[in-house]
């Protein structure tokens, strides 16, 4: 028998992430299952729970709390955001619940991972605007439980992986109009997406055109002013704000030996180091690895010392 979406007419696709069809609906091809949060994970401890930040637009997260050696312990704050490419994957994923209860029981942090509306559902700058009102939510909270109990506002850190790291820096750049005076403490940007219309660095001419991140920002965000050269997705673009004004006093940035992005995170690190930025910038390359293998393969020897690197970060 034939599956109902194999009689259905296709409207455009992002080979192999997803396909949309002419009567909207959505299939993705790639992407964790979701699962619930659990009182208490039994291999690290840590406990979650989710929460709903907005009901229109819906902007939810999960928050991640370690065990706590006593009731009124206070944990430095991670705000992150998930990769996915701006078009799947969830804070409520299999992948990112298993890698952030590693996260808040090794770092010992308190995390909120943030649920961003997706395109092409919803095409970008949503996930932007849905990820800096989070970001305002969680600072300027005065009734979540976890965050008042067991939150120190003076460690705040913010981070993700692949576009999730995008919404990061983003975030960044404007950290100055977050409420209660809050300070970014630190950023943790992995495996950062970062594109433009010229290759950098060691990234080869031929194919840029084809390149797997051109073809993401053109689908979920079609109508992009300036395209892939738009602020938004490369940072050193004509009219886009100077990395000078960077909020907070450090970042860690990763790159993998195997990844297409990798040389744009050691573009972007140098970039920030040249911009006049009072801050410590620093670049950790993983050799032999592919991208966001430290999600998928949580266990190994590379990804252990990732961890292990960043819970020493966020401090």
């Amino acid at each position: 028998m034939a599956s109902s979406t194999s009689t259905k007419e296709i409207d455009r696709e992002l080979p192999p992430l997803l396909r949309v069809y002419k009567d909207g609906t959505v299939e993705r091809f790639l992407g964790s299952s979701y699962v619930p949060p659990s009182p208490q994970d039994p291999d690290t401890g840590v406990s979650s729970k989710d929460i709903v930040i907005s009901e229109n637009p819906l902007i939810s997260a999960r928050l991640y709390l370690p065990k706590l050696e006593n009731h009124h312990q206070k944990l430095p704050i991670l705000v992150y955001f998930h990769g996915g490419a701006f078009c799947l994957e969830s804070a409520f994923s299999f992948l990112h619940q298993r890698y952030l209860n590693i996260i808040a029981s090794q770092a010992k942090v308190l995390v909120a991972s943030i649920e961003y509306r997706l395109a092409p559902e919803h095409p970008l700058p949503a996930a932007y605007e849905d990820g800096w009102y989070a970001l305002n939510w969680i600072s300027s909270n005065k009734s979540e439980p976890w965050l008042m109990n067991h939150g120190d506002f003076n460690r705040f850190y913010i981070g993700g992986d692949t576009s999730g790291a995008n919404i990061a820096h983003y975030a960044l750049l404007r950290v100055d109009q977050l409420p209660n005076q809050v300070k970014i403490s630190g950023a943790v940007l992995a495996f950062p997406l970062f594109w433009s219309s010229k290759p950098i660095l060691n990234e080869p001419v031929e194919g840029h055109e084809e390149s797997s991140a051109m073809q993401v920002w053109k689908f979920v965000y079609p109508d992009a002013p300036g395209g892939i050269d738009n602020p938004l997705i490369n940072p050193l673009a004509p009219g886009a704000a100077s990395l000078k004004e960077l909020g907070c006093p450090k970042i860690l940035i990763f790159v993998a030996g195997k990844d297409e992005l990798r040389d744009r995170g050691i573009w972007y690190c140098d970039a920030v180091k040249k911009s006049g930025w009072n801050g410590d910038v620093e670049l950790i390359e993983v050799e032999g690895e592919e991208h966001c293998f430290q999600i998928y393969h949580p266990q190994t020897h590379n990804s252990n010392n990732m961890i292990s690197r960043i819970a020493s970060f966020l401090v």
